[in-house]
């Protein structure tokens, strides 16, 4: 095991669903009552993030075709199951769910990450024994408690967690997102705006699409360097915004889209504020980060 010591919960990928997910958590497939591990893919990825608002989520990166990552699985789930609901485990075959892997950054596996409110916080590579685990996991229960959280939840399976039939154009969505089709994804999740004004979870889900396209493919480094060196460039400036949310750095990507705002007029002015109040909706509109920006945006408007 490569890693010992649990790091912020300030990580690299910011996979926190955002309003949607927490809200659809109940929604997570079943694999098996009474327990709380359950198998993950694309489709159903955001909905386990929403249950890090509640109990840290193990995410274990592996592949079924590798003895060490079947092994591995059972030690994390029988260990997660122990806790009796004060954490979960989401297993997740990284050959077959490339996207997934790349969302993490994963260099190899098997590879063990936790969501602690939806912030990655890596906790190890390769297989270890299952006492050493054992305290890692302690560690992870107690991070989790100095971010206030300290309750437990059903097992899949469980009474209250069926899986609930999502809307036809919510589902159809689901399923271009999980086949990387992120422009049928945004068609169907603008029907479904266009049948329902006020659904809160499809004009979500369409923000969250719309980030996924822009960031696709996109170099970090390369969308950083751009935009410090055209400060007044709009579109370079919303791209490492785009960037920034997408990797967890919330609070700069909030920083520099207000501080933008600050400087430009009229319609520029009003297309940044858009941007923003997307990005805010993307990162949850309870979120005390979107509180705090909101206060400063509307120092900066008005």
């Amino acid at each position: 095991m490569s890693e010992q010591n649990i790091p912020s919960a300030r990580g690299a990928v910011d996979l926190t669903d955002l309003a949607a997910a927490a809200q659809q958590a109940e929604q997570i497939p079943a694999d098996a009552a009474g327990s709380w591990t359950t198998q993950l893919d694309e489709a159903g990825f955001q909905q386990f993030v929403g249950l890090s608002q509640q109990v840290p989520a193990l995410v274990s990166l592996g592949a079924a075709r590798l003895a060490a990552s079947v092994e591995l699985d059972k030690i994390l789930g029988t260990l997660v199951d122990r806790q009796g609901g004060k954490m979960v485990l989401g297993v997740v075959d990284a050959e077959a769910h490339p996207q997934i892997a790349q969302a993490f950054q994963v260099q190899q596996i098997p590879m063990v990450v936790a969501l602690v409110k939806g912030q990655p916080v890596p906790l190890f590579q390769g297989t270890a024994p299952a006492e050493q685990i054992e305290q890692v996991l302690a560690q992870l229960l107690e991070l989790a408690a100095q971010q206030g959280m300290g309750g437990t939840v059903p097992p899949f399976g469980a009474a209250g967690t069926e899986e609930r039939a999502l809307p036809p154009l919510h589902q159809k969505a689901m399923d271009a997102i999980d086949a990387g089709d992120f422009a049928a994804a945004e068609a169907a999740y603008t029907e479904a705006l266009n049948e329902k004004p006020n659904d809160h979870e499809a004009q979500v889900g369409l923000y969250q699409v719309r980030l996924l396209s822009r960031t696709q493919g996109k170099d970090l480094n390369q969308v950083r360097q751009a935009a410090a060196q055209s400060p007044d460039d709009i579109n370079a400036q919303l791209e490492v915004a785009d960037m920034d949310v997408a990797g967890g750095h919330v609070e700069d990507a909030f920083s520099r889209l207000v501080n933008l705002i600050s400087r430009l007029h009229d319609e520029d002015r009003e297309r940044v504020r858009r941007r923003l109040i997307e990005l805010y909706a993307v990162v949850g509109n309870s979120d005390p980060r979107v509180a705090a920006s909101r206060q400063k945006l509307a120092r900066v408007l008005f």
